[in-house]
């Protein structure tokens, strides 16, 4: 049975980069968030090669849970929550002194 691509396993190179722009995540750190290559990051955003489906409803789904929204036209955010921008922030600052 056919199953249309689900707009919530969709992401554009463009989204990736201003998501990860957002969260000011590195390759290295959505590719380890979503359980996959930096390298597979770096083709899928540079767009030498397509990722598959399942590569990129992992760094959505990474993306999201971090605290990313895309609205209706696909455009990233960070979660206007309170609570959840300061978890966000704190855990990117953690991050950046583990380094």
């Amino acid at each position: 049975m056919f199953h249309p691509m689900d707009s919530r396993d969709q992401l554009s190179a463009e989204q990736s980069r201003s998501a990860r722009a957002l969260l000011n995540w590195s390759r290295v750190r959505l590719a380890a968030k979503a359980n996959l290559s930096e390298m597979t990051i770096g083709e899928f955003e540079n767009g030498i090669r397509k990722a598959n489906p399942r590569s990129v409803a992992a760094m959505r789904r990474a993306l999201e849970d971090a605290g990313i929204v895309f609205n209706v036209e696909g455009i990233p955010s960070l979660a206007r929550s309170e609570d959840h921008n300061s978890v966000v922030a704190t855990d990117n600052r953690n991050w950046r002194r583990r380094r």
